[in-house]
């Protein structure tokens, strides 16, 4: 028997070959708690950063990363800032590492009128790759649109990588064995492989939009798998009851799909002092002065997982004192 419990924090990928179609079922639990609990997050925030969450780590296993993949929003209301990193797995068969962080204003929050994703405002969704040392990082930005973060990561792909793709996610609070509340989130990511290029065309009514045009039959072949996609329910989604292999073939049996290894993900943390004091390296004395407390010390907190550092004003700054 499956031991559904054990295929949380992974994602799946697989492929309609027939439909030249390439997708990835996701689920997080423990890595999302382990994300979440690190901040008193009010559940609005909560439910963007664990859309955030899963929407990155369905992008991050499809590209071959070697290093990070980070998706950044950005906007002007009173949600600021949502951040995730994904780095991928050192060697195969090792797992990938997911962090996620958000900033907000509480005092503006509560009075802003709509949903959650409607308080992040007008702004940016960012897709940032950077794949380790001697290699140039790749951004790519469009502007915050539709009624979701996935809304804005379909239109990501297809202004700047010209890929028709489709996302279904779903991020909710369950209550637990012991009967304490913790979070889910579950997705499935859709897309037409690379090696189909079909063509973009502008949007003659407003040509900041690309309209993707595909051959008569990969369109019929695309809006099948996306039919067959909209009919999953939300207890699927999320779990934990129906595995993502039951879940693919209850969806796309008639497709045929090919299944690939999963890929665990962990929750995951780069910061260090070193990394901290590599950071500040950017200041003065006259600089660092200013952000020493009355105790003498100069003090950072990771955004990520909540790491506390304390650190000597004189080992900080482009004028720090070295050991001779």
């Amino acid at each position: 028997m499956t031991d559904i419990a054990n295929q949380d924090d992974q994602v799946l990928p697989f492929q309609l070959d027939k439909a030249d179609i390439r997708g990835r079922i996701a689920r997080l639990d423990g890595v999302l708690n382990q994300i979440l609990q690190q901040h008193d997050y009010p559940d609005e925030v909560s439910a963007q950063v664990a859309e955030a969450a899963i929407l990155t780590a369905l992008i991050g296993q499809t590209i071959d990363i070697r290093w990070k993949l980070s998706v950044q929003i950005r906007g002007d209301g009173p949600l600021r800032i949502v951040a995730t990193d994904y780095y991928g797995p050192e060697a195969p068969g090792k797992p990938a590492k997911l962090r996620a962080w958000a900033s907000y204003d509480p005092e503006t929050l509560p009075l802003a009128e709509g949903s959650g994703f409607s308080k992040i405002g007008k702004g940016m969704f960012a897709i940032l790759i950077d794949q380790g040392d001697g290699m140039k990082p790749y951004q790519g930005i469009t502007a915050l649109s539709g009624e979701s973060l996935s809304d804005c990561a379909e239109a990501y792909f297809a202004q700047s990588e010209q890929l028709p793709t489709r996302f279904r996610t779903l991020a909710g609070q369950s209550t637990t064995a012991n009967g304490k509340m913790a979070w889910r989130a579950g997705g499935i990511m859709l897309q037409h492989m690379p090696k189909a290029s079909p063509s973009v065309n502008k949007d003659q009514t407003d040509p900041k939009t690309p309209v993707i045009t595909l051959t008569e039959e990969d369109q019929e072949n695309w809006n099948r798998a996306v039919i067959l996609m909209d009919t999953v329910e939300e207890t699927e989604l999320i779990g934990p009851f129906v595995s993502k292999t039951q879940l693919l073939h209850r969806l796309f049996h008639e497709e045929s799909p090919r299944v690939f290894e999963p890929q665990k993900v962990e929750f995951g943390c780069t910061c260090s002092a070193d990394k901290v004091r590599q950071t500040m390296s950017i200041y003065s004395a006259k600089d660092i002065q200013k952000m020493t407390t009355p105790e003498g010390t100069v003090t950072a907190d990771c955004q990520f997982c909540g790491e506390h550092y304390v650190l000597d004003p004189q080992e900080l700054g482009f004028e720090a004192k070295k050991d001779t």
